[in-house]
C-alpha cells in the first residue's frame, strides 16, 4: 500500500475523531473571539466616562495640593547603560508633588553604574531601611547632591524581581510605582495614575497605565518631544498589539473589576499590599503577572474589599524590539510566565471563592494562554489538510478562516478607531492609514509566527527554562548609534 492510500484509509478510520478536534479548535476560537467582541463595548464605554479636559484639570489640581499620596519610583535595571541616564532624567523632570526615585543596580556586567555615578555625581550614602521582602545583598547606596530625590542601590545579581524588591525595602513611601529602566515616563503620568488612590484610599491596591512604542519618536533631555510611527515593521506592529492589548483587553478588564495583570514597565503599588503577600516572587519571569495574581488570592482568602484599575491616559513609553531573534525572545518570555502564574495559581480557575477573578478572568487565561495557541497553529496545520482530504466541508473551512483572519482585522482595526476616537494619539492622517493597513496584514503571517512563538514559549515551559533571553537596545540617541546589549542574558532565578 502506498504513502497516499495509507493516508487516506487513516482519514476513513479516524474521521470521527478528526471532526472532534476540528470543532474543538474551532470552538476555542469562538471563544477567544467572543471575548475580543465584549471587550470592545465595554473598553469604548469606559473611555467615554473619563475625558481629556477631565484628566488635565485633574492632574493640574493635584500638583498644587497638599493631599497627593507620596510615591518611591523604583526603577530595577540590568545592563542598561545605554539608556539609564536618559531614563533617570525623564523621571527627575516627572511633575508630582512629593517623589523618590529608587534606581536599582542589579549587578550589573557594563557600565550601567558607572554612567550613573559619573552624570549624577553619586557618592556613598547610609540609608536606614527594614527587610520587609526578601532580596540579595545590597553592595552600596548612593545619593546624588545635584538631586535630593535621586538613590541609586548597587546589589548583587537577583533578578528583576529580586532588584524591585530591594526597592521595596529602601522605598519610604505609602506607595510605590515600578518602571522599567529602558522606559520614558510622560511628564504627568504620576499624576494621572495615582488618582484612583485618592478617590478609593481605603480599597485601591494597584493602578496600571499605558505603554507605548517608542521607537519613531525623538526624544531630547529624557522627554518625548515629537510622538511618531517605528520607521521598520517589526516595532510598527507591535505598536498596533499594544493598542489592543492596553486600550482594547486591559481597559475592559478594568471596568469588570477582573484586571489580572498589571504591567511591570509601568504599575503604581500600595507598598503594605505587595508587602503582605511578600513582594515580587523569584524564579519566575512573569513577575507582574504573578504578583496582581498574589494580591487577589490574598485578598479573596482574607475576605477583604479591594480594588484595581488600569488607567489609559498615563503614558509610559518603552523601545520595542526591531528584530526578529530579540522579539521571539521576548515573545517566548512572555507565554512562559503566563503559564508558570497561570499553573502555580489553578486552584483559583472556576472556584467561586475568589470571585470574578476565579471564574471569568482565571477562566479567560486558560481560553488565551493556555488553549488558545496550540488551537491557532494546530488549526493553521490540520484545517487545510482536513478540507483537501474530505474531512469536513468548504463552508466548514471558510467560516474558520473568517473566524481566525477576518475577524482577527475587525479587531484590530476597531481598537484602531476607539484609539482615535477617544484619545487622538496618532499624529497625523497618513500615519492613520499606515496603522489600519498594518491592523490588517499583520493577520496574515505575523499573527501565525507569534502563535510559534508562543508554542516554543510551551516548550520552554515544560522543560523548566528560566533565563530571559537578550534584549538588544538601541537607546533613546539618534538612529546611528550602534546597538547595545542589555537587559537579562543569563538573569538568575
Amino acid at each position: 500500500m502506498d504513502l497516499g492510500a495509507q493516508a487516506s484509509a487513516f482519514l476513513v478510520d479516524y474521521s470521527p475523531y478528526l471532526l472532534i478536534l476540528s470543532w474543538t479548535i474551532l470552538a476555542i476560537g469562538v471563544a477567544q473571539n467572543l471575548v475580543y467582541a465584549l471587550q470592545l463595548p465595554a473598553a469604548w464605554a469606559e473611555l467615554r466616562q473619563r475625558s481629556q479636559a477631565e484628566d488635565s484639570e485633574s492632574a493640574f489640581q493635584l500638583l498644587i495640593s497638599d493631599v497627593a499620596m507620596p510615591i518611591s519610583l523604583v526603577v530595577p535595571g540590568y545592563n542598561e547603560e545605554a539608556t539609564i541616564v536618559e531614563s533617570v532624567r525623564s523621571m527627575l523632570s516627572l511633575r508630582y508633588p512629593d517623589l523618590e526615585i529608587i534606581v536599582v543596580n542589579d549587578g550589573s556586567k557594563d557600565s550601567t553604574l558607572k554612567v550613573l555615578i559619573d552624570a549624577f555625581q553619586l557618592v556613598p550614602v547610609t540609608r536606614a531601611h527594614e527587610q520587609a521582602v526578601k532580596h540579595q545583598p545590597i553592595r552600596q547606596v548612593y545619593g546624588s547632591p545635584m538631586y535630593a530625590r535621586l538613590l541609586v542601590v548597587d546589589k548583587q545579581n537577583g533578578g528583576k524581581s529580586d532588584a524591585i524588591n530591594a526597592g521595596i525595602n529602601l522605598s519610604r513611601n505609602p506607595l510605590f510605582c515600578v518602571v522599567d529602566a529602558d522606559s520614558l515616563l510622560e511628564i504627568e503620568s504620576l499624576l494621572s495614575s495615582v488618582r484612583p488612590f485618592m478617590e478609593d484610599p481605603r480599597h485601591m491596591i494597584a493602578v496600571g497605565g499605558t505603554i507605548r512604542v517608542l521607537n519613531g519618536c525623538v526624544v531630547k533631555n529624557g522627554q518625548v518631544i515629537q510622538a511618531g510611527l517605528p520607521r521598520k515593521f517589526l516595532p510598527l506592529v507591535q505598536y498596533m498589539e499594544y493598542i489592543r492589548a492596553y486600550l482594547m483587553a486591559r481597559l475592559a478588564w478594568s471596568r469588570w473589576g477582573i484586571l489580572t495583570l498589571i504591567s511591570g514597565a509601568f504599575g503604581i503599588f500600595r507598598r503594605s499590599a505587595a508587602v503582605e503577600v511578600g513582594g515580587f516572587t523569584h524564579g519566575t519571569v512573569g513577575e507582574d503577572y504573578e504578583l496582581i495574581v498574589k494580591m487577589h488570592k490574598h485578598m479573596h482568602n482574607h475576605d477583604r474589599t479591594y480594588a484595581l484599575r488600569y488607567v489609559p491616559e498615563p503614558v509610559c513609553w518603552t523601545e520595542a524590539p526591531e528584530t526578529l531573534k530579540v522579539l521571539s525572545n521576548q515573545r517566548k518570555r512572555w507565554q512562559r510566565g503566563a503559564l508558570e502564574v497561570f499553573f502555580r495559581h489553578r486552584d483559583m480557575l472556576l472556584n467561586p471563592r475568589y470571585g470574578k477573578v476565579g471564574m471569568l478572568g482565571f477562566l479567560n487565561n486558560l481560553i488565551i494562554d493556555v488553549l488558545g495557541p496550540i488551537a491557532e497553529v494546530l488549526g493553521y496545520i490540520l484545517m487545510p489538510l482536513f478540507w483537501i482530504a474530505g474531512v469536513f466541508s468548504l463552508d466548514f473551512f471558510l467560516a474558520y478562516v473568517a473566524l481566525f483572519f477576518a475577524f482577527g482585522v475587525f479587531i484590530s482595526v476597531c481598537s484602531l478607531i476607539l484609539e482615535e476616537l477617544e484619545l487622538r494619539r496618532v499624529p497625523r492622517a497618513s500615519d492613520l492609514a499606515l496603522l489600519t493597513l498594518v491592523a490588517v496584514i499583520e493577520n496574515f503571517g505575523y499573527r501565525q509566527l507569534t502563535n510559534v512563538w508562543r508554542i516554543i514559549g510551551w516548550w520552554e515551559f515544560l522543560r523548566g527554562k528560566k533565563s530571559w533571553g537578550t534584549m538588544t537596545r538601541k537607546g533613546f540617541a539618534p538612529p546611528s548609534t550602534p546597538a547595545v546589549p542589555a537587559g537579562d542574558t543569563v538573569r538568575p532565578a
